[in-house]
């Protein structure tokens, strides 16, 4: 993230052209080749910057209580991540207006900026999806129903069961040898051999099966792709003029207006 905000830093102040690789490295404190190592191009050193904004707004969406509806969660997280101080400070949103104009004017710096755009919007799809799915899932461990879960006829109520009929299965009854007549030699009582008890064979204790994470539907899909578009046009919009960052034109109010697309959506599993 040092290397991020030192290739901000240094195109804020001095423009995309006029900042090189070597520029970038040496206010980062390090190496060309290490420069290199973690960046392809100059414009690439921007990218966690842009992706840090982007999960913030994700994780704020996924931090809304478990009871808030969608759309709630996506205006919860729009306030948390866009609201000058709570998210990010207000002296960095001159930055991020200059970096938002640069991505604008720059192919090169706009195609960093919409793959970044475009991750995030893969991630909040698969948000929204434990969101909308957040139940109880049959087959873990103490739940009705689930095999091996207590109160159910699992495999090991069945194993027992066998084990305790073969237990009661009598002994056969011992069968007479037949003696040759006494030779006056005596032969000893014949001596039953003992028989072990059957012992029952343990069963390991059923384990929890790990589910996999919920996978987004189309529609899904599509809902996540309309509110990370809101936010990004709230935000470019915003970056285009020159108004201050909050008020009624600010990003978050913009983000907010955008996301009543989303007011009649059919949420559900």
């Amino acid at each position: 993230m040092e290397i991020a905000r030192a290739a901000a830093g240094l195109f804020v102040r001095h423009g995309l052209r006029a900042t090189r690789a070597e520029d970038i490295a040496q206010a980062a404190g390090i190496a060309p080749r290490t420069f290199y190592r973690y960046f392809a191009t100059k414009e690439e050193a921007v990218a966690p910057l842009y992706a840090a904004g982007a999960q913030r707004w994700v994780e704020a969406v996924r931090a809304a209580p478990a009871d808030a509806g969608v759309l709630h969660a996506l205006e919860q997280g729009v306030r948390h991540t866009l609201t000058p101080g709570v998210g990010v400070s207000a002296s960095s949103w001159e930055w991020v207006r200059t970096l938002l104009r640069l991505a604008e004017a720059t192919p090169s710096l706009r195609r960093v900026w919409a793959e970044v755009c475009q991750a995030s919007e893969r991630l909040l799809a698969e948000v929204l999806a434990e969101r909308v799915t957040r139940v109880g899932v049959p087959g873990t461990d103490g739940v009705p129903g689930a095999a091996g879960a207590p109160g159910t006829a699992g495999d090991s109520e069945v194993s027992a069961e066998g084990l305790d009929n073969v237990a009661a299965e009598p002994e056969p009854a011992p069968t007479a040898t037949p003696h040759p007549p006494s030779t006056g030699t005596p032969h000893p009582p014949p001596t039953a051999t003992p028989h072990p008890p059957p012992t029952a064979t343990p069963h390991p204790p059923p384990t929890a099966t790990p589910h996999p994470p919920p996978i987004a539907t189309p529609e899904l899909r599509f809902a996540a792709a309309v509110a990370s578009a809101a936010v990004r046009a709230a935000l470019e919009a915003w970056a285009a003029g020159d108004g201050p960052v909050d008020g009624p034109d600010g990003p978050a109010e913009l983000a907010l207006r955008n996301l009543t697309a989303l007011r009649d959506f059919p949420w559900g599993p």
